[in-house]
């Protein structure tokens, strides 16, 4: 950056990103100079997103072998897969969800920054084309007046004044002046070329800053709805929803990848020319304006002449001295030439609006309203935009690690709740102590006594025999009975179904059935009680 510039410093972040390592792909350093037309620097900013491209691939290789780790693994022993360990799936769930809240709420400020700051930088180009166009108009304006409407008063006044060799004199030395002004008027440069790229630039701006805020919002969306709905999926242990929801996981980690390199390589890009913009501006428009003209408006120190003085000058003094001569014919030749006070109050008329004009261009061209412009816009671009496009960059890796955060808690959750279906599966629907059993004596309390009454008939014959009344026991063991049943979470309604014709003994406590079925602490309670506790337990056992 030049020394004299005091308006527009740069922000340290653009010379941290402007320090990154510029390579193309060949893997050879090259110049770090803004110049997007060059081959080399554009590899150099591919090669940016090659490196997201990398680690993507390195994400995704992480992912399979964590998943065919874990679908390789054999269950370890059978008390623990019937009773798996969920705390490492919730906390899992836990933190996905809080960094992708995070991430949502960083993507949603940066979009919202990058938006700002490239709106800033278009209202400003459409400004300085407003700017530029206005002089234009000024200039063209004027030039068409002094060549065709003075022209054309100046012709009808020789006419009338033919006779008047002095008056005929003074009518072209106007046209001298006429002349001189339009000279003075072409020497200005041609801004049509200036304000065409400048709007074609805002134009083009604004489209693509469209697009990309509303890609944005979608991913935004997109990444916050698959989050829900895994949590949804965790929560229901819906295996159809949790596969799913991998699949759409997967495609916004590669989303998420694929933005983190566009990002990085945007914010390079706009940091190198935010280090220097004056190198590049300059380059750009010598072939359409001077350096000098150039350098006035960047900078606009008081040390810098107006390079437009000179011909505003000559403008405004050859203004004055037709005015003065003007004046002299209307005050001399119009009592000796009645006829020509029409033209010449027509050519004053113009004068004052040619001399309106000057006032007017000579604001327009002060440095002050474009280089205000100017700065506007690299605030814009350099600091909002660019500070918005690092946001969005934090964005995309708490994304990505939250996705694979998810990814990894899914398969884990899956496998969790098909090992808790498969044990159900593999207990007996006949056994008090199941809980599918309990909700569906709950919820069908008819069949379940049924089922009681029925299952095991004696000899005594048909369901009439069996509504005797209960005999009433009231002793201490029966009662401590019931609290043991109560405690192993049985129904008490077994309690009160009579135990007739039933001699069968409980089962073994030694089978190896009844150890994998009941717990250590059924199987110590069982062993505690009285054998009067036991054969009435072994009698509820088998109903």
């Amino acid at each position: 950056m030049s020394s004299d510039r005091v308006d527009y410093i740069a922000p340290w972040w653009t010379y941290w990103l402007h320090n990154f390592p510029h390579i193309n792909l060949r893997f050879q350093p090259i110049d770090k100079t803004f110049q997007p037309e060059d081959e080399n620097y554009q590899q150099s900013l591919i090669f940016l997103g090659c490196v997201a491209a990398a680690g993507l691939g390195l994400n995704l290789l992480c992912l399979a072998i964590y998943l065919s780790c874990l679908c390789c693994c054999r269950k370890e022993e059978e008390e623990e897969s019937k009773k798996p360990n969920s705390c490492c799936v919730t906390w899992s769930a836990v933190a996905a969800g809080l960094i992708t809240c995070v991430a949502v709420g960083v993507g949603f400020y940066g979009n919202s920054e990058t938006n700002d700051g490239v709106y800033q930088m278009t209202y400003s180009l459409y400004n300085a084309n407003h700017t530029l166009g206005g002089v234009d108009s000024l200039v063209s304006g004027t030039m068409g007046n002094m060549r065709s409407g003075l022209h054309q008063h100046l012709a009808r006044l020789d006419e009338i004044f033919a006779t008047r060799g002095d008056y005929v004199q003074t009518l072209q030395f106007m046209q001298q002046m006429a002349d001189n002004v339009i000279k003075q008027l072409l020497g200005l440069s041609d801004w049509e070329k200036a304000k065409v790229d400048l709007a074609s630039i805002a134009d083009q701006s604004a489209t693509i800053e469209y697009y990309r805020w509303l890609t944005y919002l979608l991913l935004l969306i997109l990444d916050l709805i698959i989050c829900l709905l895994a949590c949804l999926g965790l929560a229901k242990q819906s295996r159809w929803l949790l596969t799913t929801m991998m699949v759409f996981g997967v495609l916004t980690l590669v989303l998420s990848w694929t933005s983190l390199g566009a990002d990085l390589a945007t914010a390079v890009g706009t940091s190198d020319f935010c280090i220097s913009p004056d190198k590049y501006i300059m380059s750009k428009t010598k072939d359409v304006i001077s350096a000098d003209i150039v350098h006035y408006y960047l900078y606009c120190n008081q040390t810098l002449s107006n390079p437009f003085q000179q011909p505003l000058a000559i403008f405004q003094r050859s203004l004055t001295t037709m005015q003065i001569q003007i004046q002299g014919l209307l005050q001399f030749a119009v009592p000796l030439f009645p006829t020509a006070e029409r033209d010449l109050l027509g050519i004053q008329h113009l004068l004052n609006s040619s001399e309106a004009s000057l006032h007017q261009l000579t604001a327009l061209l002060d440095c002050r309203g474009l280089n205000k412009d100017y700065l506007d816009a690299m605030v814009g671009v350099c600091y909002d935009g660019v500070e918005g496009v690092l946001y969005l960059c934090l964005f995309s890796i708490l994304a990505a690690c939250a996705f694979t955060v998810m990814l990894c808690a899914i398969p884990r959750a899956w496998r969790q709740i098909a090992c808790r279906e498969q044990d159900y599966d593999d207990m007996d629907e006949e056994d008090p102590f199941n809980p599918r059993a309990r909700r569906l004596g709950s919820q069908n309390p008819d069949h379940t006594n049924m089922h009681s009454f029925c299952s095991y008939s004696s000899s005594m014959g048909s369901q009439t025999s069996l509504h005797p009344p209960a005999p009433a026991v009231s002793n201490a063991p029966m009662s401590e009975y019931m609290n043991h049943t109560a405690l192993f979470g049985g129904n008490p309604r077994y309690e009160n179904v009579p135990l007739i014709g039933r001699g069968s003994p409980p089962p073994s406590i030694y089978s190896q059935q009844y150890r994998n079925r009941y717990s250590p602490t059924m199987r110590a309670t069982y062993l505690s009680m009285t054998e009067e506790q036991r054969r009435h337990f072994g009698n509820d056992f088998q109903a």
